[in-house]
């Protein structure tokens, strides 16, 4: 028996009506995507830019430039300069902490989980050698920047950080493997050991280049060690 014309015509205009929510839903997502990848290639070109030149000689036309979009596709996804060099630093935040806490659940040894996160560390910034510039350039740039020191989200960055460090610390004292002292002074000085070989790392430094290794990691490894183990 056929089916009454009157419901033929509500089924099709139900199925016509999905289709078109499902055509409108891929562009939605086709269009996020695009924005995400604009984005991205927007922060690659500025990080690349500003660990070449600083903070103070680039140019937003250079950063665009390289990214190959105009000027005006930046002012559509960041204030202003301020706010593209911030959210450099936001976007390898965001990968860098959770890398870290990856780092040390490998092991339940507060040693090792030392280790693992210098390891980490220091292979960040050789696999992201452009940010690794960028950041150790920014200790000297980042005073002359107004408010920079001010910014919430990257403020609570370095303290998550040096919290993580801090605990890290804290069990090894508690485990009677690391030396007394204050486990956040102890985090501070942990971060500016690894700093220091940062900035000498060739892997970072010369952004690639075959140079050779002033001094090894396991050597760092092993200062560290003779630094912070229980005597």
């Amino acid at each position: 028996m056929a089916r009454p014309t009157g419901e033929v015509s509500v089924r099709a205009k139900s199925a016509r009506d999905r289709s078109r929510a499902d055509v409108g839903s891929r562009r939605a997502e086709r269009r996020v995507r695009h924005r995400d990848l604009s984005r991205t290639q927007l922060l690659d070109a500025a990080e690349a830019v500003f660990a070449d030149r600083g903070y103070h000689a680039t140019t937003l036309k250079e950063v665009a430039d390289l990214a190959e979009f105009s000027v005006g596709s930046i002012y559509s996804f960041f204030t202003n300069k301020e706010d593209l060099y911030v959210n450099v630093f936001l976007r390898r935040g965001s990968e860098f902490l959770p890398g870290m806490r990856a780092a040390i659940e490998g092991s339940e040894d507060p040693l090792d989980q030392l280790h693992a996160l210098v390891d980490f560390e220091v292979q960040y910034f050789r696999d992201h050698a452009h940010f690794g510039q960028l950041y150790l350039r920014s200790a000297r740039e980042l005073p002359g920047l107004a408010d920079f020191s001010e910014v919430p989200e990257l403020s609570a960055n370095f303290d998550a950080a040096m919290e993580l460090h801090a605990e890290v610390f804290a069990r090894g004292q508690r485990a009677r493997r690391f030396r007394a002292g204050d486990p956040r002074v102890l985090a501070r000085l942990l971060s500016g050991l690894i700093s220091a070989y940062q900035s000498v790392d060739p892997a970072v430094t010369a952004d690639g280049d075959d140079a050779p290794e002033g001094l090894a990691i396991t050597a760092l490894v092993e200062i560290i060690d003779a630094a912070f183990r229980r005597p």
